[in-house]
């Protein structure tokens, strides 16, 4: 008579191999949050390359930045008068910078990936302020600060953010990702 050996896996071989799998997936998870957020980061900061662009072609045409929310039909209140990419105001389709997309330089003007909150979360911001806002030298005119509200994966701020400051006020701290431009 033949007696045939189970050839069989264990309860607990499979338990094991059950937990390794489970390790190694979590692990991936892990790393592919952290990877899709920078990916939203580099998101970001190329919106704001087109933005600038944008605004210096404005710039270029008019010899000024486009007004503040209120000259464009936005009104923005809720953030103390800064133009924010998440809300639309007026209810056109163009919540951000509407002059940049009435002069066709932007196809539409680009909103942060995840988009959410209004004055703190997840957002672009623009405002234009008047000659000699804050202490800036009134010789170079009025000017503008762009910024990104919010980074994922660097504190505040952004180590390559550029900074923008004028003698009594300084936005960095305010935004992890800050520019700005005088007219003259």
């Amino acid at each position: 008579m033949f007696h045939f050996k189970n050839k069989g896996f264990t309860l607990i071989e499979l338990l094991v191999v059950i937990a390794v799998i489970g390790l190694l997936a979590s692990i991936v998870l892990v790393s592919m949050k952290n990877v899709r957020a920078k990916a939203r980061d580099a998101k970001r900061l190329s919106d704001m390359k087109q933005i600038v662009l944008a605004l210096q072609l404005y710039h270029d045409k008019y010899e000024k930045y486009p007004g503040s929310t209120s000259s464009y039909g936005e009104a923005e209140v809720i953030c103390g008068g800064w133009d924010t990419s998440n809300v639309d105001n007026d209810g056109d389709g163009k919540p951000f910078i509407e002059p940049l997309v009435d002069e066709k330089l932007m196809g539409g003007v680009p909103k942060d990936p995840i988009g959410t909150g209004n004055c703190g979360g997840y957002e672009y911001r623009y405002y234009r302020y008047s000659v000699g806002g804050y202490g800036c030298d009134a010789s170079r005119g009025d000017y503008f600060v762009l910024g990104i509200n919010n980074m994922e994966t660097s504190g505040n701020p952004y180590p390559k953010s550029p900074g923008w400051s004028c003698p009594s006020r300084n936005w960095q701290p305010e935004f992890d990702w800050v520019i700005g431009g005088f007219e003259k």
